[in-house]
């Protein structure tokens, strides 16, 4: 009962949330371009609750919440992946629309979760302010990069290689993905600025989650955490430069597993998002609010992944419809939705085999056999 409480039901309101953001996204740009909405889902499978509203769209909740899907007239099933014949020529059908037509709809799921994002994270700055640490030294581990370019407590490092430094978040950013390699530093002590060469050391670190992360640490500790409010139109910027940040180190972060720099087993899947939203859930509504705001961008951005069966995908097929005047071929776009199909599945595979190494539950049937 503990599990449910602490961490499936947490799990599927942030989950619910954010797939409702997704596919609300595509209904209401659908709907404003004139097309009928059959089906509004949130999960798949068998209907548990629902209703209809006065535009004949039902409206349900369906037994496995992974997810969810806006099913439009003239669509053969969920995922738009080829028309139904006897429909798909309604005027008010979705294979009807113009091809920029069908590129807005499915392109508003994704937009839909950032604008989702930037709108919780600027709410969020502006009553509860964004956590600050100013890049000043609190305490230095005896034997460190830190302690052998002897900084102390009390530094002030405003800048590392030029670059100004202001934030500690943002000095960890700069040495994070800089192990072994020389850095300068620009330190301020009792009114003197002076440069020290300082050399991330390469760590294995743990989070609170069980992933490790091979980072360059140099062996200092921050002075402290204040909370800066912002006031609303700055919040707006802060909020959109934050989503920025989280999509532009996500698909660096990609870009290093796919060459081999970084490993893959951060990579997760239900379970450790349910593992994360327990433990995030625990510390309280802030918190919970942010990772929801978090799990709503990196949504958006897996489905704007390439791959036929995501939104991503779809966009390509029509790119391709509109430079070529036509679509392609139904065997053409069947072959590529089951490409697709098969990708999806692989990486879902993967995820959760991840998400059950780093939970130990291998490890675990592994014992018990042996």
């Amino acid at each position: 009962m503990d599990i449910i409480i602490g961490y499936i039901i947490p799990f599927l309101i942030i989950l619910s949330v954010v797939v409702f953001v997704h596919e609300y996204g595509h209904y209401w740009v659908a709907r404003r371009n004139g097309v009928r909405v059959e089906v509004f889902s949130i999960g798949f499978g068998p209907e548990l609750l629902g209703f209809n509203d006065k535009h004949g769209t039902r409206w349900k909740l369906s037994a496995i919440p992974l997810g969810g899907f806006v099913k439009m007239l003239g669509d053969a099933d969920e995922t738009s992946a080829r028309p139904d014949a006897t429909t798909s020529r309604e005027p008010d059908s979705f294979p009807a629309k113009s091809v920029l037509q069908r590129m807005a709809i499915v392109g508003a799921g994704p937009a839909a979760n950032f604008l989702f994002a930037i709108v919780v994270l600027s709410i969020l700055f502006v009553f509860s302010g964004r956590p600050f640490t100013p890049a000043v030294v609190g305490e230095v581990t005896a034997g460190s990069p830190a302690a052998a370019a002897g900084l102390e407590p009390g530094d002030r490092i405003s800048a590392v290689d030029g670059a100004e430094v202001d934030s500690f978040e943002s000095l960890q950013g700069m040495v994070r993905d800089q192990a072994e390699v020389p850095l300068a530093f620009t330190i301020e002590r009792d009114g003197e600025v002076f440069e020290v060469t300082v050399t991330p050391a390469l760590n294995e670190i743990e989070d609170r989650f069980g992933n490790t992360h091979r980072v360059g640490l140099v062996g200092i500790s921050r002075s402290g955490v204040e909370f800066r409010r912002s006031n609303p139109g700055m919040a707006v910027f802060e909020a959109t430069s934050e989503t920025v940040r989280m999509v532009t180190a996500t698909l660096g972060a990609l870009g290093e597993m796919i060459v081999g720099s970084r490993g893959t087993e951060e990579l997760g899947g239900p379970l450790r998002i349910a593992q994360m939203s327990g433990t995030i859930a625990q510390d309280g509504l802030v918190p919970a609010i942010w990772f929801t705001a978090v799990l709503s961008i990196n949504l958006g951005l897996i489905n704007l992944f390439p791959i036929p069966m995501l939104d991503g995908g779809h966009l390509v097929l029509y790119t391709i419809e509109a430079a070529r005047g036509r679509p392609l071929g139904e065997r053409s776009q069947e072959m590529a939705f089951r490409v697709g199909l098969a990708m999806v599945l692989t990486l879902m595979i993967f995820a959760t085999w991840n998400d059950l190494v780093q939970m130990n539950i291998i490890k675990f049937f592994t014992d018990l056999i042996s």
